[in-house]
């Protein structure tokens, strides 16, 4: 069987990260590097034997499936053209930057029948998924979740919304799709945000109903400073809480005296622990059994209508309220 062959746009951080997870894949040839700053592009190509293409159209038309890693508001023009060219994608989070975008490549992935995955790696991550199998043997009643930035000053394009859309998309956009993964959906929001060091909205508190009936609160600051664990869970359950701590651990408690028991995954490599590994096996293996994806379309989808609810309801003070949404059978 030929191998499959994989485009990388965007040879930053990111980017580079998948690429070298891939390298390691030998159902997988990466063929294509692409980044506006060329000099990434032909470091990153000469790493892992690839060929810095100089325009994102020929790298799509070269490649068998691309890896969309470019900053965040460039997503939705990528994602489209994918699509049109019939390619299989990862595309990193956020799908898209505003609700509108977001609509429009869920539509066009709805009609096609190749593999689109978002990047949402926490929910690849051995603590995130341990803590959903005790939660499915023990029913939560809440949650209390935080999850902080130190500062959007480093690397200096974090702090410029015209990249990321905002804070929210750039970082928390994690969470409130894990709390979609652990706890099911979400049917109401109320949220207060404030402005204190940057040009945007930069603080966030947030009260989430789900439609289980459990409830849970999410804090979130750009400006928290990086003090450790920079995110945390913490699930209330009967006479019993679990709480991560980053995603180097998981602690549980099932006594009312306190004594508690603690799974650590610190000695998994960087790649393994926070879950970049097995979405990128995942991404692979979906294509090669001919399967949808571990995480869809319609995830990325309800990720950006939730942090899109969280800015407008921070804004009016008005609670917001979601609706299901209906698609292809194939991506849900």
């Amino acid at each position: 069987m030929s191998k499959l062959k994989i485009g990388i746009i965007g040879a930053g951080y990111i980017g580079s990260l998948h690429a070298m997870v891939l390298a390691r894949d030998e159902r997988v040839e990466l063929i294509a590097v692409h980044d506006v700053i060329s000099q990434y592009a032909e470091k990153l190509a000469r790493a892992t034997g690839a060929t810095a293409y100089r325009s994102a159209d020929e790298l799509v038309d070269a490649s068998d499936a691309i890896y969309i890693a470019t900053p965040n508001t460039e997503h939705t023009e990528l994602a489209l053209a994918g699509i049109r060219a019939r390619k299989h994608i990862f595309c990193e989070k956020p799908l898209a930057t505003t609700i509108d975008e977001a609509r429009l490549i869920l539509e066009a992935a709805s009609q096609s029948e190749q593999v689109f995955q978002i990047g949402f790696n926490r929910r690849f991550a051995p603590v995130y998924r341990l803590l959903k199998e005790r939660l499915a043997e023990t029913p939560p009643h809440s949650a209390h979740v935080k999850m902080n930035r130190g500062e959007l000053l480093n690397p200096v394009w974090v702090g410029e919304s015209r990249l990321t859309g905002g804070f929210l998309y750039e970082t928390t956009i994690h969470m409130f799709d894990l709390l979609r993964f652990l706890f099911g959906e979400i049917i109401a929001l109320d949220v207060a945000g404030s402005m204190h060091e940057y040009t945007e909205m930069d603080d966030f508190s947030c009260l989430l109903r789900f439609a289980s009936g459990m409830h849970a609160t999410l804090a979130s600051s750009a400006d928290a400073s990086w003090m450790f664990p920079y995110e945390r869970i913490e699930v209330f359950c009967h006479h019993a809480t679990m709480a991560t701590r980053e995603v180097e651990s998981l602690t549980s408690s099932s006594a009312i005296d306190g004594r508690r028991t603690t799974q650590t995954m610190q000695r998994l490599s960087t790649e393994e622990k926070w879950g970049y590994a097995p979405e990128d096996r995942a991404f692979v293996d979906a294509i090669s059994d001919q399967r949808p994806a571990a995480v869809t379309v319609v995830d990325g989808f309800k990720a950006v209508e939730l942090v899109d609810a969280c800015y407008r309801a921070a804004r009016t003070g008005e609670r917001i309220y979601f609706t299901s949404i209906s698609h292809d059978k194939k991506l849900i």
